[in-house]
């Protein structure tokens, strides 16, 4: 499958000029809050955000470019190298919290206490939706048609926010758009099994009046969004940018109303760090597992077409070079070589089993390894 941009009169493609670090898509949308902030209070605003690292280091860029004062706070366990990249962009740092939930916590009560201060959201805001979106205006104006389908992995939810805006936004709702993340980590798949049925019986669906001590979440309605919002009780992945405990209830909302739908899979951390290994060949670009979860099904056939369904798997070879898919390889600074060759090493001692088990749908199904 080929995702063909329209051809210009060069043979090359221009080659961007980056004054900033590699970017993840984050700096769309808080590039765009930030600049709303600093419009509504002021040169003194001061932006304050808890992240995992990427939400810090695009507020922090782009603080920086502002002129205008930003802390980060993040958990405990965010590595030396994410933090090194955030005080290299002037932003201030504080480390607490055991999990994302913990930090966001202790980043509202200081925001209480410092009058310019803004909460700068890391997923879960309309403007960062809206921010995001911006890349499938940009898919519409490179594509020579709209694609049979878009590919992204989910942690909290904003990209999958933006990329159904900015469908919405060119006509594209009935594009299916394929949300991966990794078991374990796995929040808004299981908000979609909860407020869906379209799921099969196989997922353990639970009452969300009557939580079993059992589950890997607790349930809440938010009567704002007149949905169920599961809050994972623990996160079980090495996916680090995945790995928020609940997902923005609005976007949730937004795939349960979704014209075209939202079909979810789930792959085991040990395929995407395979898949990571196989793109860094492939492109000589290291990529963070949240960005290779998006891509394992363009390197495994049997996955793909088990996610796409029958209708394309009954495709002609021949018939399928005419379909375009894109895959949203989301950016992320969380990856090194070292961190790579610990990766390979977990692969080769998953490699005894012959296929990956994965979720699809709410089904648990094997494809080979490939």
């Amino acid at each position: 499958m080929a995702t063909r941009g329209v051809q210009s009169e060069n043979l090359w493609t221009e080659t961007p000029l980056n004054l900033q670090p590699s970017q993840s898509f984050k700096y769309r949308g808080v590039s765009k809050f930030a600049q709303q902030c600093k419009d509504k209070h002021g040169p003194l605003v001061h932006l304050m955000i808890a992240s995992g690292g990427n939400a810090g280091l695009a507020a922090a860029v782009v603080a920086r470019v502002l002129g205008v004062k930003c802390t980060v706070f993040l958990p405990i366990n965010v590595s030396i190298d994410t933090q090194q990249a955030l005080r290299k962009q002037g932003a201030e740092i504080v480390t607490i919290g055991e999990c994302y939930s913990q930090t966001l916590a202790a980043l509202r009560d200081a925001v209480k206490k410092d009058i310019n201060a803004v909460l700068v959201p890391a997923y879960d805001s309309p403007v960062l939706w809206d921010g995001h979106s911006s890349m499938v205006t940009e898919m519409q104006r490179q594509l020579p048609r709209q694609p049979d389908a878009i590919f992204c992995s989910v942690g909290g939810g904003g990209l999958i926010g933006g990329i159904m805006q900015g469908c919405k936004n060119v006509g594209w709702d009935e594009v299916p758009v394929v949300a991966l993340e990794t078991t374990g980590s796995n929040c808004f798949y299981n908000a979609i099994a909860i407020n869906t049925r379209n799921f099969t019986s196989k997922v353990p669906i639970v009452p969300c009046t009557e939580v079993e001590d059992g589950s890997p979440y607790t349930v809440v309605i938010v009567e704002e969004h007149n949905i169920a919002i599961p809050h994972m009780k623990a996160l079980k992945s090495r996916a680090a940018s995945l790995g928020a405990s609940s997902p923005a209830p609005g976007v949730v909302r937004m795939a349960v109303n979704r014209a075209g739908g939202i079909k979810c899979a789930c792959i085991p951390d040990e395929m995407a760090m395979h898949t990571a290994r196989l793109f860094g060949d492939d492109h000589k670009i290291l990529t963070e597992l949240s960005c290779s979860t998006t891509l394992t099904p363009g390197y495994n056939r049997e996955f793909l077409f088990r996610i796409l369904g029958p209708t394309f798997s009954a495709l002609s070879p021949e018939e399928r070079k005419e379909k375009c898919v894109v895959f949203v390889v989301c950016g992320g600074v969380k990856i090194s070589f070292e961190e790579m060759r610990e990766f390979e090493e977990i692969v080769a001692a998953a490699q005894v089993q012959s296929y990956w088990s994965v979720q699809i749908g709410g089904e648990e199904t094997q494809v080979p390894k490939q």
